[in-house]
């Protein structure tokens, strides 16, 4: 089967990538490879598989509207993993138009184009986030969204409602999936684990918003992919269960479209999550205790029930064994 990954340079879509390839997939990858954080990163998780034979890859941004018509054009792919967008709920503070240019404007391109090449179904990254202010806890797809803190949350929000308007038009098969607090090997330099790895190997202090009183659904990246991979065999249809008059939006049962959250089920408090680092680190980690910051949420936990029924999805790694895992990679890739 060829598929078209998009972010394939990035933290989740190199794992899924080379998940693929190893399954016998051809994989058409689409990456900008910007300068967000380090391009040598991104270049190093491409490096894996790069000379793979059933690999192609396309340097282009998504905004770009003639580049993405061009790869579905001559590649013509099967099925599509959108992964791709501008990453980091904080920094769209600062550049609130490349977050638009690239979330809203680049998934536009990469529907009009399984609109126009027949693709047979889109899997598309979405976020925890989009549940913003709710507390009811766990998270589940039957909450409403109605109230984003941030606008990579409303980019994510907005791109749901996209693709639930083109499955409905246009009849192609889409499911979104709501992640939640990704980690593991080759992860992203802005996000808490790899920060925190730094900054203690580096003696310096640690900042720790909320005071650390925060809980999230930690998931690790190898439960992620084979979340998004088996959602991905799973094209979803009309289902008729749905009745006109109790709405789910998990299921439209007027278009073939579904949204799901991906996650650990059993979220970790924030400081069991620094202590495990600190043990596989040896070292014990100076702590800059901050209030909480806008935008930010104090909790997170996943109801991934739907996913579970769907495909069979369910996280296996503890944190214990993630962080260790992290620990090993950062160590070598870094020669810390």
């Amino acid at each position: 089967m060829k598929i078209l990954v998009t972010g394939t340079a990035g933290f989740i879509g190199s794992h899924v990538a080379l998940r693929l390839l190893a399954r016998g997939d051809e994989v058409v990858g689409f990456d900008s490879l910007n300068d967000y954080y380090d391009v040598t990163l991104k270049q190093a998780r491409l490096a894996r598989f790069a000379d793979h034979p059933g690999y192609t890859h396309v340097t282009a941004d998504l905004a770009d509207r003639a580049a993405v018509e061009a790869v579905f054009a001559e590649h013509r792919p099967q099925r599509v993993v959108h992964l791709a967008a501008q990453a980091g709920v904080r920094y769209a503070a600062q550049n609130p138009h490349v977050y638009v240019a690239s979330n809203v404007t680049g998934f536009l391109h990469v529907l009009e184009g399984c609109r126009h090449h027949g693709v047979e179904h889109l899997v598309f990254a979405s976020t925890s986030s989009v549940y913003g202010a709710d507390t009811a806890m766990p998270f589940s797809e039957h909450q409403g969204t109605d109230h984003p803190l941030t606008l990579y949350a409303a980019t994510k929000k907005a791109n749901e409602a996209m693709a639930h308007s083109y499955a409905h038009l246009y009849g192609i098969p889409s499911t979104g999936l709501r992640f939640f607090t990704v980690y593991g090997p080759w992860g992203r330099p802005d996000m808490a684990l790899f920060l925190f790895t730094k900054a203690i190997l580096d003696g310096q202090p640690i900042r720790v918003f909320n005071h650390g009183r925060h809980k999230r659904s930690f998931t690790y990246v190898d439960d992620i992919v084979e979340g998004v991979i088996r959602t991905l065999d799973t094209v979803p249809g009309v289902d008729p269960a749905w009745r006109g008059d109790a709405p789910d939006p998990a299921s439209s049962g007027v278009a073939p479209y579904r949204i799901y959250n991906i996650g650990n089920e059993h979220p970790v408090e924030l400081l069991r999550y620094i202590e495990v680092l600190e043990q596989c680190l040896g070292r014990k980690a100076t702590m800059e205790m901050l209030p909480l910051q806008a935008g930010d949420v104090p909790d997170t936990e996943a109801d991934v029930s739907g996913l579970v029924a769907a495909v069979g999805y369910r996280p296996v790694v503890d944190v214990e064994e993630g962080v260790a895992n992290f620990v090993r990679w950062y160590r070598d890739y870094y020669g810390a």
